[in-house]
């Protein structure tokens, strides 16, 4: 007879990017603790070669992303059936925000999606029909079942305030799991006065896919009036965008593209994002709505000036860093006087953000959140 705790981790829409790093660092652990004999795991994915590791029992569902409707199905049909048929699942873990309705003794969810906090404007739905239905509809998915949930697992301490908010949860029943920063010695190198040619402008980078939520449109009209004021060639705004992206990035490209002092230089894999952050003198972040927020965290560790936007998620992603500035994302001209500050060689605008430690519940490892919630000893 088998005595070993069952855990099932579904996953089945996690294949790309940061939520794809989750599941194979949730994976990863568990994995150990499979081949030491403390647990059975099985996890419902995509594609099994996404996240392949020793020990894990695979169940594969590549059509449950065909569409909203398959999706919905698999959770809450799909899902039901095999919870069935394992039987006895000491715990199931939803690592996609979603709570499915299964048979298990205790359920959790990882919730990584900030959607609902986003508040879109109506150009959006033109731009990109898709987001503004996540920051409409995601809430009320995330409604959907949450209470059966023992935990519930977020990346930051402001998310975990606006859930107990929103829906009236247990605050100690939310924990806070920060994610892990990949290559986080990567920039340790660096030096925090980061010298510059006098001849080279100054620059600012803004790394981020051009969805609508990124508030790109901010730094490109902060950058126009900063050319205004002061000319070409002063300083030097680069972009991860191009103009064929998608309709949002053509939408930028032809608002802003006759600026000079704006470079929009194209996806960057790891490597040139690397270089991007050790030529760069200032990161610039003026996203919306974020559930982390890894730039900023990947940038503070240079040292250099940071200007984010003034909201929850980036004074946390931010925490510990050393020149760090905020600004209202909705106002262009309130970035714009502090890149001009920057440009001057003022520095009085930035300051060291203090170090946080989320309250508890907190963990910083899969073992210590199953420690944690009594599913292992």
């Amino acid at each position: 007879m088998d005595n070993r705790k069952l855990i099932v981790v579904s996953a089945v829409n996690l294949r790309k990017g940061g939520t794809l790093a989750i599941l194979n660092n949730c994976l990863c652990e568990l994995s150990t603790l499979v081949q030491r004999g403390d647990c059975r795991v099985v996890a419902l994915v995509h594609q099994r070669s996404l996240c392949d590791f020793p020990g894990i029992e695979y169940i594969e569902l590549p059509w449950s992303v065909r569409s909203w409707v398959h999706r919905l199905w698999c959770e809450y049909v799909t899902m039901n059936s095999i919870s069935r048929e394992l039987g006895n699942i000491d715990l199931w873990l939803s690592l996609h925000d979603t709570t499915p309705r299964v048979h298990a003794k205790t359920q959790a969810v990882y919730c990584h999606n900030s959607y609902p906090f986003f508040r879109w404007h109506w150009r959006h739905l033109w731009q990109n029909y898709r987001i503004v239905c996540f920051a409409l509809f995601t809430k009320w998915i995330y409604r959907i079942n949450i209470h059966r949930n023992k935990f519930i697992v977020v990346q930051q301490e402001w998310f975990r305030q606006a859930f107990t908010q929103m829906f009236h949860l247990d605050k100690d029943s939310i924990v806070v799991f920060p994610p892990k920063q990949p290559g986080q010695d990567r920039h340790q190198d660096a030096s925090p006065a980061h010298e510059r040619e006098p001849e080279r402008p100054l620059t600012f980078l803004y790394p981020a896919y051009p969805d609508v939520h990124k508030n790109f449109e901010c730094l490109c009209e902060a950058a126009r009036l900063l050319e205004d004021e002061v000319g070409k060639g002063r300083f030097e705004v680069v972009l991860t965008t191009s103009p064929d992206f998608n309709r949002y990035s053509s939408w930028l490209h032809r608002r802003w593209g006759d600026v000079a002092s704006i470079r929009f230089c194209g996806f960057l894999n790891r490597q040139q994002l690397d270089q991007q952050y050790a030529r760069a003198d200032c990161l610039v972040f003026p996203s919306h709505v974020e559930t982390w927020g890894l730039p900023i965290s990947e940038f503070a560790q240079t040292g250099r000036p940071m200007l984010l936007a003034d909201l929850p998620y980036a004074h946390e992603s931010a925490a510990g860093s050393q020149a760090t500035a905020f600004f209202n994302p909705e106002e262009p001209q309130a970035l714009k006087a502090l890149m001009h500050s920057l440009l001057q060689g003022d520095a009085s605008t930035l300051r060291p953000i203090p170090a946080l430690q989320p309250q508890s519940p907190c963990v910083t490892s899969w073992q210590q959140l199953l420690e944690e919630t009594g599913i292992t000893k």
